[in-house]
């Protein structure tokens, strides 16, 4: 197997654990009031993308270093990756490049559909990009074998899938309210855990070969 492989896939999570803690900070510093628009938006939408092409990465490494027989896992879990990819990425980059500034600049009058608001269209977006992610991370599971260090990413992604309705609740609850975010909670851990788990099995894998 090519080094490289390992090496992107080790260095592409290891990005996206680390996008994924400083959202996390971003969103809990905007939960507690000290920051605000536009920076609080700013950093949370910033954030979020930069974990959207790492975790792709570390996705399709971990696809090309499955082997033949559970190859349909790990296809079909980069599949599930590239839907909230493509969701995900359509919602930050609107957010950044013209709900904020046009915001800012007080012209967003004409813009209001494109708001990331509860029930909104872009809050749809977001919402099918962290459930496809769930079922990512579900379809990952039999990649990994039940012994060893796997195990453990095996718990983590399985833990991160059963966070997924939690996602879905906070997201498609009537009526949304901050905190509606605490139900999710256990996602601001399992998130950045399977990216990091599945980082350090890269790096075990690199030293291997």
């Amino acid at each position: 197997m090519n080094k490289s492989i390992y090496k992107v896939g080790f260095w592409a999570g290891l990005i996206a654990f680390a996008s994924t803690v400083a959202f996390f900070i971003a969103q809990l510093l905007q939960v507690l009031g000290i920051i605000s628009f536009p920076l609080d938006q700013v950093l949370i939408f910033g954030f979020s993308l930069c974990i959207a092409i790492p975790f792709l990465l570390e996705m399709l490494a971990l696809h090309y270093t499955t082997t033949v027989e559970k190859k349909f896992w790990s296809h079909a879990a980069l599949l599930f990756t590239l839907i909230y990819v493509v969701f995900v990425t359509a919602n930050y980059v609107v957010q950044l490049a013209t709900v904020i500034p046009m915001t800012i600049s007080g012209t967003d009058a004409g813009i209001q559909i494109l708001k990331q608001t509860p029930h909104s269209l872009f809050w749809d977006f977001d919402a099918i990009g962290y459930i496809f992610m769930g079922l990512a991370t579900l379809f990952a599971v039999p990649i990994f074998k039940k012994q060893g260090f796997e195990k453990w990413i095996r718990y983590s992604f399985i833990c991160h899938a059963l966070t997924t309705p939690l996602i879905a609740i906070v997201y498609f609850y009537p009526n949304f309210s901050e905190r509606l975010l605490f139900i999710g909670a256990p996602w601001a851990i399992t998130d950045p855990l399977i990216m990091l788990m599945l980082a350090i099995w890269f790096k075990k894998k690199y030293k291997i070969t």
